[in-house]
């Protein structure tokens, strides 16, 4: 159609052209001494005309391509609109990682935090084991807080704007480096967690042994973590909900490892989603192992394994029945993003959980108090303290809970529990306490 419109308009120019063609002839010959105005306005005329007709041809044209592009560009927002395919689990993701969009709340200067992993139900262990944030870690270094099993090639790095510890070859495995590592320190009730890094189109796996596979004899069977599922060896496990394949196909990104021991009961959860639950796994664990195995560097490159924020703690004791018996519910599984107060997804398991016990027992009201550990100056840690308890009240209050049943208070590093020397003692001094009113 446009070409044909272009062809019209052509063959119209050529024929004014041959139209005024003698006239331009003739005015070439005529002496300077006769009507000049006369030739002038016949060349004035002409010419206009001349141009109207070009830009009535060429507007046409344009008309006819604009609409060709038009329907061009509608056709290919469809086909986009209709091979859009982003999981649920990948709009709640924060943005590589931690960190969701969110809105300021209203005269307190924070961000408002959205809501993510609403049915998430993990809640981790009160008392801070081992945790490894890799803290003055030099990049390069093997990572000081943990032993060498076999393998090679692991070291500090930093990542997508964070300290990991990376994997550069396969089979490779760590363990936690204690005093007396062949003892069993896993109590009958514990919590493991850390953040797993998948790359695009790469078979990317890890492994997790319950035990000290360098210090201690063989306890369980194998945890095997892809992208999209896992796995205890012999007993079972799952695939994230909506993901068809185990591995990573088409995109990188962090997922969240969480796992719950009762004496003999077993859970493991792959960000928001429990993936295993088995009540009786028929062993006693007595350590960790963590590595990746040899065939992880099948894939496209054989790149980025990287884990970070490993964090194993005791206890598992129902948060009604610690309010019950102590008066407050005391707990460090509310994360924020380093020196903010922005809530973390893995927060939610005990975020949900206070919700859940405050619609069960509409009569209890908390004071939201929080704690931070003594590294960073004592004005800052007080405000942070504020902020932190301030963003739990106001996603409770989203969620549904009366703005009157909750209050907040922040002590900032004034009443640690434990020596702020170690790791584990920082760990255990940032917290989050639900003070019964």
């Amino acid at each position: 159609m446009t070409l044909l419109i272009i062809q019209k308009a052509m063959k119209k120019i050529v024929l004014l052209m041959l139209l005024f063609a003698p006239m331009i002839c003739i005015k070439a010959q005529v002496k300077v001494d006769l009507k000049g105005k006369v030739a002038r306005e016949a060349d004035r005329r002409a010419n206009q005309r001349t141009a109207e007709a070009v830009d009535k041809a060429f507007d046409k044209a344009e008309e006819g391509v604009a609409s060709l592009f038009k329907k061009k560009e509608k056709e290919e927002k469809a086909v986009q609109e209709k091979n859009q395919d982003i999981p649920d689990n990948q709009k709640n993701q924060p943005a590589n990682e931690p960190g969701n969009p969110s809105d300021e709340i209203q005269g307190t200067g924070q961000q408002q935090p959205t809501l993510v992993w609403a049915k998430y139900d993990f809640v981790p262990g009160d008392r801070i084991i081992f945790e490894d944030i890799h803290e003055n870690e030099e990049n390069g270094e093997f990572p000081s807080r943990w032993d060498l099993v076999y393998g090679g090639g692991i070291e500090n790095a930093v990542f997508d704007n964070s300290k990991v510890i990376y994997f550069r070859s396969g089979d490779a495995f760590i363990v936690p480096y204690l005093k007396n590592p062949k003892v069993d320190y896993l109590p009958d009730i514990f919590t493991i967690e850390f953040d797993a890094w998948f790359e695009a189109r790469e078979y990317c796996y890890y492994y997790l042994k319950l035990f000290d596979d360098k210090n201690q004899a063989d306890a369980c069977n194998l945890i095997t973590v892809s992208a999209n599922a896992i796995y205890y060896k012999g007993l079972g496990g799952s695939t994230y909900p909506d993901e068809k394949y185990d591995d990573n196909l088409s995109r990188s990104y962090w997922r969240h490892i969480a796992l719950s021991f009762n004496v003999r009961a077993l859970k493991i959860y792959l960000d928001d989603a429990r993936l295993v639950n088995i009540p009786n796994v028929e062993c006693n664990p007595t350590g960790i192992t963590i590595g990746v195995p040899s065939f992880n560097s099948a894939g496209t490159k054989g790149i980025n394994r990287f884990i970070r924020n490993i964090r194993i703690a005791e206890g598992g004791v129902k948060l009604y029945d610690r309010l019950q018996q102590d008066g407050r519910i005391i707990t460090n599984g509310i994360r924020f993003d380093v020196n903010k107060a922005t809530l973390r997804p893995e927060s939610m398991g005990v975020i949900n959980s206070i919700f859940q016990l405050m619609n069960d027992h509409p009569e209890v009201k908390f004071s939201v108090e929080g704690h931070t550990d003594s590294d960073g100056d004592d004005a800052f840690n007080q405000k942070l303290s504020e902020q932190r308890a301030e963003t739990v009240v106001s996603t409770l209050i989203q969620m549904g809970i009366d703005s009157s049943r909750l209050t907040t208070k922040g002590w900032g590093e004034s009443k640690p529990l434990s020596d702020n020397s170690t790791p584990e003692g920082k760990a255990n001094n940032r917290r989050v306490e639900f003070v019964k009113l």
